[in-house]
């Protein structure tokens, strides 16, 4: 991982744990205050199963096979991700949580639980299509790339 994005990700990750700090309900819960870093940890083993599904279902035959069975594997670790998301938000985060500083109308906001693992799953998918998107504009296999490498000839 690139010094820029292990930044970010540790970054995205402290700021979470802060956030989760300004919940009495979180506080209370190990592990709720933890949520961000089980999320993590649970990437790990999907990224492995991710490994597994390459090496052994999706196979590589040819070189132009490589950059179509890296968006799959982009895919199936996404798809398989998501569910996780909610099975840890089930588990490990109170139904219902408040926030200190967060107020509507003179009340505390009540946070309901699968609300956070939405807010999860969504970033998780816009990183997907961020990143299908990132490929076509930089990959010499599809048109913009080509038309400025001819460019410039």
């Amino acid at each position: 991982m690139g010094a820029d994005l292990f930044g970010s990700f540790a970054e995205s990750t402290c700021a979470a744990l802060v956030i989760s700090s300004r919940s009495p309900e979180y506080s209370e819960v190990w592990g709720a205050m933890c949520f961000p870093l089980l999320i993590s940890a649970s990437g790990i083993f999907m990224c492995i199963l991710t490994s597994f599904v390459a090496t052994n279902f999706l196979l590589v035959h040819k070189k132009e096979d490589i950059e179509p069975s890296l968006k799959r594997q982009l895919l199936v670790s996404t798809v398989l991700m998501t569910p996780t998301i909610f099975v840890l938000t089930h588990l490990f985060l109170p139904t219902t949580a408040t926030f200190e500083g967060f107020m509507r109308n003179g009340e505390l906001v009540q946070v309901i639980n699968w609300y956070v693992g939405i807010c999860v799953a969504s970033g998780l998918w816009a990183g997907l299509c961020i990143g299908y998107v990132t490929e076509y504009f930089t990959s010499h296999a599809y048109s913009p790339v080509r038309e400025v490498a001819d460019a410039c000839k």
